[in-house]
C-alpha cells in the first residue's frame, strides 16, 4: 500500500510540472504569434493627405432675433479635421468643433476620392462625415446619429487643407472685432424728457469689449510685468493671456476666445490640452495674468448686432 501512495504521488508530481511546462509553451506560442502579428506593421497609403483640414461647418437653426423673434437661419461655425493615418481598410483621425475634439473612423474610396468617417457614438453629438476630396479641399456633409440631440442633425461643410505652425509673432488682426458678444449684462439706465422734466429707469443689454492693449501685449515674446497689466481691463487680461494657447493650437470650448482667434488666418484648433508646450515665460507670464484677471474690472458699452 505504501508503494502504490508513493507511485500515485510520483505520478502526480509529474503531471503536476507537465501542467506547468505545458501552460508556459502555450503562453510562449501565443506570445510568439503576438509578437509575429506586431511585428508585421499595416502598410499605411496616401500620406500625402495626411494633415488638418479646416473651414466652415454650417447648418440650419431657430434663431431668435433682438426683438424675440424667432426664425430659421443659417448658423455658421469652424470644423477642423485631422487626418492621421490611412491603410486600404481604414482612416484614423479626429473633430474637432467648438472645442469639442472627437476621433473618427472610417474608409476612403480611391476611384471617388471620397472619405467616409464615423465618429464613435458615445456621446450625443457624434455622427458621420461624408467628403470628397478635390485638391486640398474637402466637401461635403455631416449628420448626427442621434437626430433628437443637437439642433442642426444635418450640416454641410466646405474645408481646406492647412499646416498648423507655432509663431510666437501671431496676434489678433487689429481690424479684429474686440466685442465680447456672448456675455451681455443688464443695466438700469435713467432719461429725463427736456419738455416735461419727467425720469424714467430703463434696463439696457451692455457687452464687454477689449482696448487696443491686446495688440501691443505679446505673452509669448515679452517677459510681463505688473506695471504692464496694472491699468488693464479684464477682458484684455483674458484675449492677451488665450493668445498663448491660441497659437499652440488650443481647442477653446469658450464661444468667448474662439469668436476673438477665428478671426485670424493663423489659428488651427488641434488639442484640448497645450499645457506642456508652453515655454517657461509663457507659463510665468499666464500664472501673472490669471492673478490679475481675478481683481481686473470689464468695461461694458452698447452695440447693435
Amino acid at each position: 500500500m505504501k508503494t502504490l501512495k508513493l507511485t500515485l504521488i510520483s505520478l502526480f508530481t509529474v503531471s503536476l510540472i507537465a501542467c506547468k511546462k505545458d501552460g508556459k509553451e502555450t503562453e510562449s506560442s501565443k506570445d510568439s504569434l503576438v509578437a509575429k502579428k506586431d511585428s508585421v506593421a499595416v502598410p499605411e497609403v496616401h500620406q500625402e493627405l495626411y494633415g488638418i483640414y479646416m473651414g466652415d461647418f454650417a447648418g440650419k437653426e431657430m434663431i431668435t432675433s433682438e426683438d424675440g423673434e424667432e426664425y430659421e437661419g443659417d448658423v455658421y461655425k469652424k470644423l477642423a479635421l485631422k487626418i492621421n493615418r490611412i491603410t486600404k481598410d481604414s482612416v484614423y483621425g479626429q473633430s474637432i468643433v467648438n472645442g469639442n475634439q472627437r476621433p473618427f473612423r472610417g474608409s476612403f474610396n480611391e476611384s471617388s476620392k471620397s472619405f467616409t468617417l464615423d465618429e464613435p457614438g458615445n456621446d450625443k453629438t457624434d455622427g458621420r462625415f461624408e467628403v470628397k476630396l478635390s485638391g486640398d479641399s474637402l466637401t461635403g456633409k455631416w449628420s448626427v446619429f442621434n437626430k433628437k440631440a443637437v439642433k442642426s442633425p444635418l450640416k454641410t461643410l466646405k474645408l481646406t487643407k492647412k499646416q498648423f505652425v507655432y509663431n510666437p509673432n501671431f496676434m489678433l488682426d487689429e481690424d479684429s472685432n474686440l466685442v465680447d458678444w456672448e456675455n451681455p449684462k443688464d443695466f438700469v439706465e435713467k432719461y429725463t424728457d427736456e419738455e416735461t422734466g419727467k425720469t424714467e429707469k430703463y434696463t439696457t443689454q451692455k457687452n464687454r469689449v477689449a482696448s487696443d492693449a491686446v495688440f501691443k501685449l505679446n505673452a509669448s515674446k515679452q517677459k510681463l510685468s505688473e506695471k504692464d497689466l496694472k491699468n488693464l481691463r479684464k477682458l484684455d487680461l483674458e484675449i492677451i493671456k488665450n493668445s498663448v494657447f491660441a497659437r499652440h493650437g488650443y481647442a477653446f470650448k469658450k464661444q468667448t476666445y474662439r469668436n476673438f482667434f477665428e478671426q485670424t488666418d493663423w489659428y488651427i484648433p488641434v488639442s484640448n490640452n497645450v499645457d506642456n508646450d508652453l515655454s517657461p515665460m509663457e507659463k510665468e507670464n499666464v500664472v501673472l495674468l490669471n492673478r490679475f484677471v481675478k481683481y481686473a474690472e470689464d468695461k461694458y458699452d452698447s452695440f447693435g448686432r
